[in-house]
């Protein structure tokens, strides 16, 4: 007998692989429900009848759908129309929404001062800090940007700190066209010294007035300047 609720891996050709590598199929009347859906997907698995799809890559494990029987997902999806097509439905979906907004505007508040704090620069540089600090947010800061401005697991200050190093290892250095070998550390050890080198230059705009064009942290915000990055 087939188990009800299991963990699979994708195989080939359409097929699947249990937790033993074993190559298997769904059972007979199961289709496929692509991950997207949160609340179909909700509904499906709470019927308690289900292979859950997941696919490791590296460090990560991302699901791709469920496999269950095609009566629960066809009753589930008309179930969540129905539901999302209710006028209370959709109030709260705005409300909901709302609130995530503002929540947003926010953080992207206390983020930008956050950054600015870090930066800490030069009374003379100060028009170059709120530009930095501002494409910093920008890029940092957009909900499912993956970046570690996301994160809850460390403080806000520590979060802008390691933003500010990201967008200069992508925007002053060549780590973006790097050929770097694939060796246990090798990466780690590069994004290391370009971060020493991206706070030699972060320190020069704290201390002293910068005003060189051919400075690689203004060349680089001249560039985003240039695409009318709002």
């Amino acid at each position: 007998m087939e188990q009800q609720i299991r963990i699979v891996q994708p195989g080939p050709l359409g097929a699947l692989k249990d937790e033993h590598g074993n190559t298997i199929l769904p059972p007979r009347g199961w289709i496929f429900l692509p991950a997207g859906d949160a609340g179909v997907t909700r509904k499906v698995t709470a019927k308690g009848k289900y292979w859950r799809v997941q696919e490791r890559r590296g460090n990560k494990v991302f699901t791709k759908g469920v496999w269950a029987p095609a009566e629960n997902i066809e009753n589930a999806k008309s179930e969540a129309e129905q539901q999302r097509s209710a006028p209370e439905y959709q109030k709260k979906m705005e409300q909901s929404k709302m609130r995530r907004d503002q929540k947003q505007q926010l953080y992207e508040e206390d983020f930008l001062l956050a950054v600015k704090s870090y930066l800490n620069f030069h009374p003379s540089n100060a028009h170059i800090e709120d530009e930095l600090a501002r494409y910093v947010t920008i890029h940092a800061t957009p909900v499912g940007s993956g970046t570690v401005a996301r994160t809850s697991m460390i403080a806000i200050e520590e979060r802008a700190a390691k933003a500010v190093i990201a967008w200069m290892r992508h925007h002053t250095t060549r780590y973006d066209n790097m050929k770097i070998a694939r060796i246990k550390g090798e990466r780690r050890m590069v994004r290391h010294n370009l971060a020493v080198s991206s706070l030699e230059l972060l320190q020069r705009y704290r201390e002293t007035p910068q005003e060189n064009p051919d400075c690689k942290l203004q060349k680089a915000l001249e560039t985003i300047r240039s695409t009318k990055l709002p």
